[in-house]
Order: structure tokens, then C-alpha cells, then sequence
């Protein structure tokens, strides 16, 4: 990435992940800015990563060359509306507001900008996310190289070419954390109640996890035969397995994202009029 000047407007985990990410791959510190409202948070966020930081988002964005908006999208009309006159020099926007549209965007900033919308997920925080971006026409392609490397500092980048496609990005990985920890408490009390010591169950748990995650990750064989490959006929894994079936888990996900993506796109009209 060319060394552009980056301004963070918030300065909460998300965005602390992503300019922690640049550092730590070698983006230079002085080129980066943070705002927050809250002065003790920036003095903090100073100490650890040496970057710029201030409580005024318009002397933020004034010269920069992407702004990344990390606020919630219950606030974000209150904060982009003051930047629009600070935006003329048109600097990419990076948006990780879930909900919030890009032309609702467009207009709380003053209109005619390159606009980015990102679906991060926690575990960038670990530098393993997953974020699906999605670029309104203005975007060129350089824009959309920044945005890439920006991203990928902290996992990996999924494109999609039509805006209404971040609801099933967010159905599946950027809530997808939970369901996987969900699936974490309930197999840790499972071995609970077979007998397992707590701790136990947990560490066993939660390795087992990583290993079948990196194990797909780095395998050139789909899910689905990966878990064929672990079931030998009327062994123990199949009963496991076809347990989950009866149950009908494939169904249980399905009602479960299509109830996030549709919270999602109910929230472009809570939090997005005009």
C-alpha cells in the first residue's frame, strides 16, 4: 500500500485492530490518525501504537486520504453531518457501520464520494477476520486495492458486487463468531456431562475447533468431505453426525441467518434516514 494518510473516526476494538494490523506490517505510525471523544482512550491508544490522535474529527479528515468510519450506526448521522464541508478534497470513505447504506452515507457527507461499506468480524482483533467490502461506482481501482490491503492486515477480504449482499455477509461471518462459540459452550457442557472435568472439556473443546478450522482452511477438499473423511461406516462419528441431521441443524442455520440478514436490512431503516 502506498504510504497514504489514514484517519479512524472512533477509535473503539475495531478500528484499534485495523491501524494495529498496519503497524504491526510495517504501515508507518505517523501516517495514521484516531479521534474519540473520550481523551483517556486516546492517550492509551498512543501509548501502544505512537499514532496521531486527536478529539476533532473534522482536523482529522481535512488532509486525509482514506477516513475510516468506526462508529456505531446509531450515532453516525451525528458525526458525519458536521464533515461534510471538511470532505471536499473527496477522500475514500471506509465505512464498518452495519446497516447504514452507502448513498445514506453519500448524503450525510455531502455527496459525490468514493464510499466503501466493510463487514468485519471480532476475531480481527486476533488478526484472523473475515470482512466482505462492497464499493459504490465512484470506487476506482486503486481505491479498491487500498481498501483490500487495509483489510487483509487483520484477515482475510471478500468482494461482493451488490450492496444487498452485506446481510448474508453479515448472516454468515460477521455474527458468525457467536454461533461458532455457541457451538463451543454447548459441546464443552456436553463433555461435562459425560464426565469430563470442566477445564478439560473447554481446552479439548476449543482445540478441536482450530484444528478442523485450519484443517478446512488449508485443505483443497469442501467441508463436506472433510467430514466424510472423519465418519467411517456405523463408527462413532456417524452417530454424532447423523444425530445432528435428525435434528435438523442444516434447517436451524438457515432460520438463523436469514433472521440475521433480515435484522440487518431492517436497520438501514432504523438507523439510516435521511
Amino acid at each position: 500500500m502506498t504510504t497514504q494518510k489514514l484517519s479512524f473516526i472512533g477509535a473503539g476494538n475495531m478500528a484499534s485492530a485495523i491501524f494495529g494490523g498496519l503497524i504491526d506490517s510495517g504501515y508507518p505510525a505517523d501516517h495514521i490518525t484516531a479521534t474519540s471523544p473520550d481523551q483517556d482512550q486516546l492517550d492509551a491508544i498512543k501509548k501502544r501504537y505512537a499514532i496521531n490522535t486527536t478529539t476533532d474529527n473534522a482536523q482529522a479528515v481535512c488532509d486525509a486520504d482514506v477516513v475510516v468510519l468506526a462508529i456505531k450506526p446509531q450515532i453516525m448521522k451525528d458525526v458525519c453531518t458536521p464533515l461534510a464541508e471538511h470532505l471536499s478534497h473527496k477522500p475514500v470513505i471506509v465505512s464498518v457501520a452495519a446497516g447504514l447504506k452507502v448513498d445514506t452515507l453519500d448524503h450525510w457527507l455531502g455527496g459525490g464520494h468514493a464510499i466503501i461499506r466493510c463487514m468485519p468480524n471480532t476475531p480481527a482483533l486476533v488478526g484472523e477476520g473475515a470482512s466482505g467490502l462492497y464499493a459504490n461506482p465512484r470506487v476506482g481501482a486503486e481505491q479498491r486495492e487500498t481498501a483490500t490491503r487495509l483489510l487483509e492486515t487483520v484477515g482475510i477480504v471478500e468482494w461482493v458486487e451488490e450492496e444487498s449482499l452485506l446481510d448474508a455477509v453479515t448472516a454468515v461471518s460477521g455474527s458468525g463468531p457467536a454461533y461458532f462459540f455457541l457451538i463451543l459452550e454447548a459441546l464443552e457442557a456436553a463433555g461435562v456431562n459425560r464426565g469430563l472435568p470442566l477445564e478439560t472439556a473447554r481446552r479439548l473443546a476449543i482445540q478441536t475447533a482450530f484444528g478442523a478450522a485450519k484443517m478446512a482452511r488449508d485443505s483443497d477438499q469442501d467441508p463436506a468431505q472433510l467430514k466424510r473423511n472423519v465418519m467411517s461406516p456405523k463408527g462413532t462419528t456417524e452417530q454424532a453426525v447423523f444425530s445432528f441431521e435428525n435434528a435438523g441443524i442444516k434447517a436451524m442455520f438457515d432460520d438463523a441467518t436469514r433472521a440475521c440478514a433480515e435484522r440487518a436490512s431492517d436497520m438501514s431503516d432504523e438507523f439510516g434516514s435521511l
